[in-house]
């Protein structure tokens, strides 16, 4: 055997072995990554768009985001390994993981794991001053836009308003071409569930002549009854600027998730990535300020990521006992 043989035989070798004795999270990185955000012109979509940055940045896996119809796509995406960070509210994950998701029936997501929270989402009204909308009941017999079909707002508005009664002609698509439509009186009225301010809401407040409404108390409660991942929520009255008292609606929390095979190293750098550069976050959408590490307790359900438990307790914060992970 020649020298030069000899030599590319010898490192041959000598890079297996590095393989073999190489962590196994070292071995398991992506080389990149995808976000499965939502519809373009929602919190999601910018959103996301931070949050990939940050992980671009800080953990150094090029990351970009999928445009979705919204959570409920988000997290068959996320199964089916698809995506490999998904955002989602509550409710959504709720009906993934017990088999109710109207997208995947009967099939229960029990490999989600959650990351960390991000914000609340409230439902929110808006509607052109002129039709003379002010109320939930006033969307009776309406032309009214929800959001993506398999959003959380196209998910949950249909259900709330058929058990309230309310016969609206609901329509669908995303943020930006609904409030598009209701701008050219295509639209009664617009109703979602996204962060806040909501582009799409901050727009025509300054382009139209709207009414942004909240739930009465009655109302609110008895959705917050039949809905257990949904929580009362203040609309605060310095919001949007033709707002000038608190809006009361319903709210739910929305986490990233990730699913349980990812290496927990990966989940613990993304976790410590995201929490340790809020500032960038929020200067991406202003809804990242609830982006922090006590909000966690707002998970209620979904099982945490080993590394991103790893993450919080290295900082103190206490895990609740119903999202720890198994030992």
């Amino acid at each position: 055997m020649t020298t030069l043989k000899r030599h590319l035989t010898a490192g041959a070798a000598a890079a297996a072995l590095l393989a073999l004795i190489a962590p196994a999270s070292a071995q398991d990185m992506p080389s990149s990554m995808t976000i499965a955000t939502a519809a373009p012109g929602g919190v999601y979509a910018v959103y996301g768009e931070g949050l990939a940055k940050i992980i671009t940045e800080e953990v150094g896996i090029p990351t970009s985001t999928r445009q979705t119809q919204g959570p409920p796509q988000n997290l068959i995406l996320l199964n089916g390994g698809q995506t490999e960070i998904a955002m989602t509210t509550s409710g959504p994950a709720y009906e993934s993981m017990t088999g109710e998701s109207e997208l995947a029936p009967g099939m229960k997501y029990e490999g989600m794991r959650a990351l960390f929270a991000m914000y609340p989402t409230p439902f929110q009204m808006i509607a052109l001053k002129s039709s003379g909308i002010t109320s939930l009941e006033g969307l009776d017999g309406k032309r009214v836009g929800s959001g993506p079909r398999a959003g959380t707002g196209g998910t949950y508005w249909v259900r709330w308003l058929d058990s309230m009664g309310i016969d609206a002609n609901l329509q669908y698509g995303s943020a930006s071409d609904q409030s598009s439509q209701l701008a050219d009186g295509r639209l009664d009225a617009f109703i979602l569930a996204g962060g806040i301010p909501h582009p799409s809401f901050s727009e025509l407040e300054t382009t139209q002549d709207v009414t942004i409404f909240g739930m009465d108390t009655a109302t609110r409660d008895k959705i917050l009854e039949a809905n257990p991942s949904a929580v009362a929520f203040t609309i605060p009255a310095s919001t949007y600027k033709s707002v000038d008292t608190p809006l009361e609606t319903a709210a739910m929390w929305n986490f990233v998730v990730v699913d349980e095979t990812m290496p927990e190293e990966l989940a613990y750098k993304i976790t410590k990535a995201v929490l340790e550069n809020n500032p960038k976050l929020k200067a991406t959408h202003a809804a990242a300020k609830d982006t922090v590490a006590e909000n966690i307790s707002n998970d209620t359900f979904i099982p945490l990521h080993p590394g991103a438990a790893r993450y919080y307790e290295e900082i103190g914060i206490a895990i609740p006992d119903a999202i720890k992970p198994a030992d």
